[in-house]
């Protein structure tokens, strides 16, 4: 038997069905397209999307059959927004995603709100959460007010979207990982917010209802998998990594190296809401919701990408291992990856990419050598951050995402943190967290503690070989270049 996790990711789709001890039975994936419309925006196509996880998602039970298939877990990338059509089934307008700058007028007209947003939903009126990109394609898409009026329209974070389109658009559903992004849930009482949905001005009835994370939310259709598979998980991808990590247990710190850097801490049954971080939940189950602390910063992964695709002075992210080791040290060059503002901890949507440094002896491997740097930089920005709210300070980094298979950025993640960093014999710790809110539920595994015990294998562990002296002084150059590069859009 296998639990099956479909992980909607900003630039792949995933489907991995997993063993009992996490082991990956059978996977697929697709690659899908992104959209850049304007400057700062960013879209999907929510149908591509769809189609990505259909076809994966038959390429998977193809291999394993449906009979072994205990259950199927949800992961997505957050906040992005999609409204559809529920009687033609089709979107009214292409996704927009997490990354998206669009709305930054809308939250500036709104920031006299900000004290009593924050209280209520531990976010900032920041474009990055939900509520200002359902009211910008409220506003701007012809007809969508008239649609709404008459009860025919959804909105949905991509959880909601494939939920939908998986039970043949029988279940409107989201859980409060999904809901706490928006902007709109209050994470006290675990509800959508009256006074929140008048400050955005939007409807209540286009949301999904709100289910516990671990519990049956519905069965696909049969006509997508043979039979009725129970979906029984969904977990925002964040939350889904901190689950796999085992995040419930103290002071499990978690980062994963995707598109973006997404810092984790879990605070259980106490609901922390940090000065210049989110507070946000982490999950619900059986009844008992857990909060988290959670430090975005909006480009990680994505600066190598943008090497490789919008300069092409690679040709493969997996490169810039090789040529920055070829250097012994950064020689002044830094890049601060603003390509779509600064998140955590500046939050500023007006910062704009910089590099600096530059002389006649720059080549690609200190352009290479500086994204690498920034990533871990990035996190230090954000660990130091967490430190200061909980007053301690932390021993180890556990780490997944692609690039944390890069040995060049671990170890200088290591060294830049004066902290161990803990790499898992699996990266794919998104799905796998999915698989684990998922079969938990099912039986598939006892108990999350059962689930970790089973699942949980360290692979390498990078230690600090860095001087203090050295560490520091990298540091305060990297603080130097971000102030350079702030408000550089306003």
């Amino acid at each position: 038997m296998v639990v099956i996790a479909i992980d909607v990711g900003t630039t792949r789709i995933k489907v991995i069905a997993f063993s009992k001890e996490g082991k990956i039975v059978a996977e697929s994936y697709y690659e899908v397209s992104q959209i850049y419309p304007e400057p700062g925006w960013a879209e999907q196509n929510p149908v591509e999307i769809w189609e990505a996880v259909r076809k994966a998602l038959t390429d998977v039970i193809k291999v394993v059959g449906t009979d072994n298939v205990a259950s199927i877990g949800i992961t997505n990338q957050r906040e992005s927004v999609i409204l559809w059509d529920r009687e033609t089934r089709t979107p009214v307008y292409n996704a927009i995603l997490w990354q998206d700058l669009r709305t930054k007028k809308i939250c500036d007209e709104l920031s006299e709100y900000s004290d009593f947003v924050k209280e209520r939903t531990g976010l900032f009126i920041h474009p990055y959460f939900s509520a200002t990109k359902i009211k910008w394609i409220i506003e701007n898409v012809s007809g969508v007010k008239e649609k709404i009026k008459r009860g025919k329209v959804f909105f949905g974070n991509f959880d909601s979207w494939i939920l939908w389109n998986l039970t043949g658009g029988k279940v409107h559903a989201t859980e409060p990982s999904n809901a706490s992004r928006t902007l709109c849930f209050n994470i006290r009482k675990l509800d959508y917010d009256e006074e929140l949905l008048k400050i955005f001005n939007l409807p209540r009835e286009i949301f999904p209802e709100v289910k516990e994370s671990s519990t049956l939310f519905g069965y696909t259709d049969k006509k997508i998998a043979g039979k009725e598979i129970p979906i029984t998980g969904i977990l925002g991808d964040q939350q889904a990594s901190l689950f796999a990590h085992g995040g419930w247990e103290e002071d499990v710190v978690k980062n994963t190296y995707g598109t973006g850097l997404f810092l984790m801490l879990s605070t259980g049954k106490n609901l922390i809401i940090p000065k210049r971080l989110l507070g946000t939940v982490a999950w619900k189950i059986n009844g008992e919701v857990s909060y988290a602390i959670e430090g975005s910063v909006l480009t990680g992964g994505s600066c190598i990408k943008w090497l490789r695709d919008k300069l092409k002075i690679i040709k493969s992210a997996a490169e810039t291992e090789f040529l920055a080791k070829s250097l012994s040290s950064n020689e002044g060059v830094y890049f601060v990856p603003a390509l779509t503002g600064l998140g955590a901890p500046y939050w500023d949507p007006s910062a704009r990419g910089t590099i600096i440094g530059i002389t006649e002896r720059t080549r690609i491997e200190h352009f290479a050598r500086a994204a690498l740097e920034a990533i871990a930089y990035q996190t230090r920005d954000v660990i130091e951050e967490m430190e200061k709210e909980l007053g301690k300070k932390f021993k180890i980094l556990r780490v997944d995402g692609g690039a944390s298979q890069n040995n060049f950025l671990m170890q200088f993640q290591a060294d830049i943190l004066g902290i161990k960093v803990e790499r898992p014999t699996s990266v794919e710790l998104t799905a796998l967290g999915a698989a684990g809110i998922s079969g938990i539920y099912s039986g598939f595994w006892e108990s999350k503690e059962d689930f970790i015990k089973k699942v949980r294998e360290v692979e390498t562990t990078f230690e600090p070989k860095m001087s203090e002296e050295e560490r520091e002084f990298y540091y305060s150059k990297w603080k130097e270049a971000v102030k350079r590069a702030k408000k550089w859009d306003e």
